[in-house]
């Protein structure tokens, strides 16, 4: 069909699609065709070996073939490193956004998903992307673990408690998909659901009539940068009592354990939440703990911090 479905998959509705359904294919079939000869040979020498007269007595065994031992021994081991191989390709193309990516967060609690787009349209309960241009999904959870996944475009991610999580896909044409949790996460588990809406950019030059609700999440950002980080941290680049914001996030920092790390939004939720597991070398660990921020507090700093360039 030339919309890439098929009796056991559903339409292919993204430029990842593909890849994930021929991976999918070449694996099927390599276990049809090994369940087959194995079906295959297991009846046939079972036939051609059995015993035909009650009083027969069996011939002398053969100890070892090494031939045929090599041969079911390295063929299956080329087959099994080529589907890993391939596998790990995928993966990496699942989740190695192209620079250009529109990123979207996502938040994931019982039993709903809210989706804030680059601009800060708050959209819950739907995702509403451009066709045409590939989209990163910064993900995190509120609650408990949660799955997302969209049939349609092949992708599926966890969501986990305390972590960022991203996935990015490209949709062409205009359509609707569904949004599933594919992890059980409580009694209303079966009504996580949501909608991805793929508009063209005549559609997308409308949202603000039709389905964006603002939310500001940088100015938001701003002001708890103001009031619980500024004694310690600058905006500008002076040093204060910790690095400075200008510039911190996704620069590599190096520790006081001689690590690097990078300053991505993983790092910062743990210097927000356990500040001193991991000091920037050159700075004292004086900075406590806030475990009264919540989640969207956190994005809003984080989506701040991205200003400060």
């Amino acid at each position: 069909m030339d919309n890439g479905s098929s009796i056991w998959m559903p339409p292919q509705a993204s430029t990842v699609a593909k890849s994930v359904d021929d991976l999918f294919d070449f694996i099927l079939w390599l276990n049809i065709i090994s369940f087959a000869m194995i079906a295959i040979g297991t009846v046939y020498f079972a036939w051609k070996y059995r015993r035909k007269t009650p009083d027969q007595l069996a011939t002398a065994q053969i100890p070892h073939n090494t031939i045929a031992e090599l041969s079911w021994t390295i063929i299956p081991g080329i087959l099994v490193m080529w589907v890993f191989v391939w596998g790990f390709q995928v993966f990496l193309d699942l989740h190695m956004a192209p620079a250009d990516s529109l990123e979207y967060r996502v938040k994931a609690s019982q039993w709903k998903w809210e989706i804030t787009e680059p601009d800060g349209c708050y959209t819950p309960g739907a995702l509403h992307v451009p066709a045409g241009k590939p989209i990163k999904l910064l993900m995190h959870s509120d609650d408990v673990l949660h799955s997302f996944f969209v049939k349609d475009f092949r992708i599926k991610q966890d969501v986990i408690p305390g972590r960022y999580a991203s996935v990015w896909f490209q949709a062409d044409k205009p359509g609707q998909h569904h949004i599933f949790c594919t992890e059980y996460c409580g009694t209303s588990h079966s009504d996580m659901l949501a909608t991805v809406y793929v508009h063209t950019a005549e559609e997308m030059a409308k949202k603000d009539e039709t389905w964006c609700k603002s939310e500001p999440t940088v100015e938001r950002g701003q002001m708890l940068y103001t009031s619980l980080c500024s004694a310690c941290h600058s905006n500008d680049g002076r040093r204060i009592v910790g690095p400075s914001f200008k510039g911190l996030y996704g620069r590599d920092e190096k520790l006081t354990t001689g690590e690097t790390v990078n300053a991505n939004e993983n790092y910062i939720v743990e210097s927000i939440r356990d500040p001193q597991a991991k000091v920037v070398d050159g700075y004292p660990p004086a900075m406590p703990a806030f475990p009264q921020l919540k989640t969207g507090d956190i994005d809003a700093l984080i989506n701040y911090m991205k200003t400060l360039k």
